[in-house]
């Protein structure tokens, strides 16, 4: 049943989140499966793990099930979103939406986009044989693919902000969240999936032009972070947050993770071409700075939509709202970069011993933030019959 008038760009939330759970779940193979010869766990170490008859092919089954059946509901969400977005293109709330603050809710289709790609990168690695073997062949590709995600994302988000400027109309009093930062995380994803090539690529070429991407998306997205972030605390200060949007709050969590992991990569690419000998110790100050603002973040969001009741009206209530999805995100990217922090930060400085007691009882609230997010998925999919 198509929406139409009542559709908005937050449903791509939904798709996004799929993805981001599929991708969730590689991070058990990436950093649990030893691949000293690649820079990520592929088919060729994946399968041999499987195989083996311990823990770790029990780990490897869990998630392997879990990163196709998540990628199937992030391509069924991703079809049904597109379709549903050009009927409501056809509709006068279409042309409302264009001329308002939500104008930005645009931004979720290049961020689902890029989420896209991601997707199929880590299907291709760890399912088909022998891929890693071409995978200079591929990288091209990857790179045009985020050429074009951000370009798209660029016009939208051109377009928006011109109009804001020449018309003067933005309209502070709705402007009480954090909801216009969805451009930010768009920015963010394009730079993450340009740093890819740019970090584990052996031709110089596509290393320099992956880490010009990434530097390119990051910086536009950090010079955002400085404008929407003040606008938007000033006006939550000024009116208060919007109760709807309140989720928002949380946006930061998966931009931290995309712009860290960003810089991570760009120093690995560093690492390979450049003779910019990679520290250890930048990891550990890095991920450790990533990692307390997230957690800075994440108790003022949880502490705030605790007081004013959202997860009883918006969850487990009634009330359905599709900015709801936007809980989906900064779980599994507060779990993604927990698994950086643990694997880059610690365990590589000798803070913690790699597959040690203490190891695995760090990644003990990290899995169960990741759980949480998935029985959330679940009942905010059934709640919208997705």
């Amino acid at each position: 049943m198509l929406l139409k008038e009542k559709y908005s760009p937050m449903y791509f939330l939904a798709a996004l989140g799929a993805g981001g759970l599929s991708v969730s779940f590689f991070m058990y193979l990436m950093f649990l499966i030893p691949h000293p010869k690649t820079p990520m766990a592929t088919y060729d170490q994946v399968m041999p793990a499987l195989m083996q008859g311990d823990w770790l092919s029990f780990v490897t089954a869990f998630s392997l099930v879990f990163i196709i059946a998540f990628a199937y509901f992030h391509f069924k969400l991703l079809i049904w979103n597109i379709k549903q977005y050009k009927a409501f293109k056809e509709t006068e709330a279409f042309s409302t939406l264009k001329n308002s603050n939500a104008e930005i809710t645009l931004m979720t289709m290049p961020l689902t986009f890029a989420m896209t790609i991601n997707v199929c990168f880590v299907l291709g690695a760890v399912f088909v044989p022998g891929l890693w073997s071409i995978v200079e062949y591929l990288f091209p590709g990857a790179l045009i693919g985020f050429m074009v995600t951000g370009y798209y994302a660029v016009k939208i988000f051109m377009e928006y902000f011109s109009r804001l400027i020449t018309t003067g109309d933005f309209d502070f009093t709705k402007n009480n969240n954090l909801s216009q930062m969805i451009s930010i995380f768009a920015f963010s994803m394009v730079a993450v999936g340009f740093a890819a090539p740019g970090a584990m690529s052996h031709n110089i070429t596509i290393n320099a032009i992956g880490i010009f991407g990434a530097i390119f998306f990051a910086a536009i997205s950090i010079l955002l972070i400085t404008i929407k972030l003040i606008l938007g605390f000033k006006n939550m200060f000024e009116h208060g947050i919007g109760s709807e949007a309140s989720p928002s709050l949380w946006i930061m969590i998966p931009i931290l993770t995309l712009l860290g992991i960003t810089f991570i990569r760009v120093s690995f690419g560093l690492d390979h071409h450049f003779n910019q000998a990679l520290q250890n110790a930048s990891l550990f100050t890095l991920t450790s700075l990533v990692f307390a603002l997230q957690l800075i973040f994440g108790m003022l969001g949880f502490s705030v939509m605790k007081r004013i009741g959202y997860f009883e009206e918006f969850v487990h209530g009634e009330k359905k709202s599709p900015v709801s999805f936007a809980l989906i995100c900064p779980g599994v990217a507060f779990f993604v970069f927990g698994m950086f922090f643990i694997n880059l930060g610690l365990a590589m400085n000798g803070v913690v011993a790699k597959y040690s007691i203490a190891y695995f009882i760090l990644m003990i609230p990290f899995i169960f933030i990741q759980y949480k997010t998935i029985v959330y998925f679940f009942k905010l999919k059934n709640k919208f019959a997705l």
